[in-house]
Parts: C-alpha cells; sequence; structure tokens
C-alpha cells in the first residue's frame, strides 16, 4: 500500500513528540510538507528535522497529492483550517483541544462528517498501555457495576508559561486548565466510566497565576447509573504531581496514578502494570514525556484512513470531553448544577 502524504501545520511547542512519530512511522506516512507562518519557527525546526518546509498553507491546500493534515495549530484556527481541508477532501489529525468553544468545535465535526473527511483528536492517554489494560479489565466485567469515577490532575504551570502571547486567553486557547490540560485526563475518565450526566462545580483563578481563565476547578460527578466522582484539576500544585483516574466497583478498584496501574478485586486477585519510560508533564516542562503515545495516535489514524474507519478519538467521540468541560465551568459560572449534554 502507498505511504500516506500527509503535511504538518503549525510548529509549535507539540510539534517534537510528533515529529520524532512521524520520523518513527517513516515506512507508512511520507511528509510532504511542513508550515508554520513564523519563519523563525520553519527555520528552527528545519535545523532540527530532515522534513520539506513549505511557506505557504494555500500551496499545501491546493496539493492534490497530499492526503491529511496534522494540525499543530492554536486552538482558535482549528475551525477554518478543518474547513480548508474538508472542501479539499483532506483528511484531518488536529491536536487538542478541537476549538475554543463547543459551538465552534459541533460545527467543526459536522462539517468533517459532511465532507466524508476523517477528523481525528490528538488525546494520546487513550493509548497508553495501562489505560488499554484497564479498558480491557472493564470489558471483562472484573470490575462490576460502577459506583465511583474520579479523576485529578495537578500539574504545576510557572508564571512564564501564562506570560506567552495568548496563553491561557478565552480568544486564543478558549479557557484554562480544563480545555488545556485537564482535557486529556478526562477524556481518559469518561472513555472508562462513560459521560457523566450531571456536574456540580467552582472554577478560580489562584493567586498563583496571572492569567484571563482558570487554573483550579473542583467538581462532583453524578453518573447515569448513580454512580458518583470528582473532578480536581489545576495548574498550581508545585512541583507537578501524577494525574489520576480512579474507578470503584462492586467487584474491586482500579486506579492508574501516573504511569502505573494497580487494580485490586474482591476475589483477592490483583493486576498491577506500568508503562515502559519516564512519566513527565506534569510540571514546568509540558513537553517532558515520551513521543510513544502520540505515535500510537498518528498510527491509529493512518490505520483508520486506509480502514476506512473513524479514528479511535474522532472529532464526535472529543466532543464529549468537550461538553463536560462546558458543564463544569457553566455550573461554576452559575453556582448551579448543570446538566452534561450527549
Amino acid at each position: 500500500m502507498a505511504k500516506m502524504r500527509l503535511a504538518v501545520v503549525g510548529l509549535g511547542m507539540a510539534s517534537a513528540p510528533h515529529a520524532k512519530s512521524l520520523q518513527d512511522l517513516s515506512n507508512r506516512v511520507e511528509v510532504a510538507a511542513v508550515f508554520s507562518p513564523s519563519a523563525s519557527r520553519r527555520q528552527a525546526f528545519a535545523e532540527h528535522w530532515n522534513m520539506p518546509i513549505s511557506d505557504s498553507l494555500d500551496a499545501i491546500v491546493d496539493d492534490a497529492s497530499i492526503d491529511a493534515l496534522l494540525v499543530l495549530t492554536p486552538p482558535s484556527t482549528h475551525l477554518e483550517i478543518v474547513e480548508r481541508a474538508a472542501r479539499a477532501g483532506k483528511h484531518v489529525l488536529l491536536e487538542k483541544p478541537l476549538e475554543i468553544t463547543t459551538a465552534r468545535a459541533a460545527d467543526m465535526v459536522e462539517k468533517a462528517e459532511t465532507a466524508g473527511i476523517a477528523l481525528g483528536v490528538v488525546l494520546q492517554h487513550r493509548f497508553r498501555p495501562v489505560s488499554v489494560a484497564l479498558r480491557d479489565i472493564i470489558a471483562q466485567g472484573r470490575l462490576g457495576a460502577l459506583v465511583g469515577a474520579s479523576a485529578k490532575l495537578s500539574n504545576w504551570r510557572p508564571q512564564s508559561y501564562y506570560d506567552q502571547p495568548g496563553r491561557g486567553t478565552m480568544a486564543r486557547d478558549g479557557g484554562g486548565v480544563l480545555l488545556t490540560q485537564g482535557i486529556h485526563t478526562l477524556d481518559l475518565l469518561i472513555s472508562l466510566a462513560g459521560p457523566p450526566s450531571e456536574v456540580f462545580a467552582y472554577a478560580t483563578t489562584t493567586p498563583v497565576h496571572r492569567m484571563e481563565t482558570e487554573d483550579l476547578v473542583a467538581g462532583a460527578l453524578r453518573f447515569e447509573n448513580g454512580a458518583l466522582g470528582t473532578v480536581s484539576a489545576t495548574t498550581s500544585a508545585y512541583p507537578g504531581l501524577p494525574d489520576t483516574v480512579e474507578l470503584i466497583g462492586t467487584k474491586g478498584t482500579a486506579r492508574i496514578e501516573g504511569r502505573a496501574l494497580v487494580a485490586q478485586f474482591h476475589d483477592g486477585s490483583e493486576v498491577r502494570q506500568a508503562d515502559d519510560g519516564p512519566g513527565g508533564g506534569a510540571g514546568a516542562d509540558p513537553m517532558a514525556f515520551p513521543h510513544d503515545h502520540h505515535r500510537a495516535v498518528l498510527a491509529d489514524f493512518v490505520d483508520a484512513i486506509e480502514n476506512r474507519r473513524p479514528p479511535l478519538v474522532s472529532g464526535r467521540e472529543a466532543l464529549k470531553v468537550h461538553r463536560l468541560i462546558e458543564a463544569l465551568l457553566h455550573s461554576a459560572t452559575t453556582r448551579r448544577s448543570a446538566t452534561v449534554a450527549h
């Protein structure tokens, strides 16, 4: 089968793990072009990676030989780029989040589906081996019926992180800790437990940071079957702690903390597993993690196009976590419980 010809659009912070992943998958993917509107970023990228550089997004979109775009630009630009790709019949793998509002995200998903292009989203926590192992445990019924499901993200970002132009603003990012950092852990939670039906939350900007959006959120969750849970997310927790997802069932409890999974069952059996390589990304360097899971996202995207199926995390699938985040922030604003749209 011929290699997929892919163009990278955007060369910000997330470009390095994707570039490593593209190198690893060079037997399946040919990088046709790499674009940034910033000449300095194009030059810096070219000094590290042997990939063809382009100074024209128009040329990439108009090139009929390019099958797909890997979009790594700020969230506020995603809708326009996906619209252009859809008109050109090009598939898109999109760095999270989908867009800066759920309405814009839903519009983008509809346009991609109408055009018949694949739209995948980089929510790589689902591809971690411990996440796959826990998904298998649930599918086997070993936890029993769900009674509790919670997630905690305790990241650290220094003020210098938010001093970057547009960082943590509604106009560029669409939100703060939930949409930029917490989205990964929340997506993993609901991929395992299903989306909650109702939430109640508080959100604030702590004195630790000067920024427009929230850097601390605490919330309660209620699921359709009556299960309860909590959400805690912050970028104020120095020096950064491993994220956790905990599921409590009628037959046992499972917990992912950082790169380790521990599941213990009422019958006395247990499962213990750890991802290879160092964890990271919770502290001052948000890119301090291995690229393995990004590579898995990209490989799934290629598989999806070759086999004419949706990516594991499609645009429509990613809308679920956007709707949860929207409900949490709506509750925090109104100081009332909020229903999670489905």
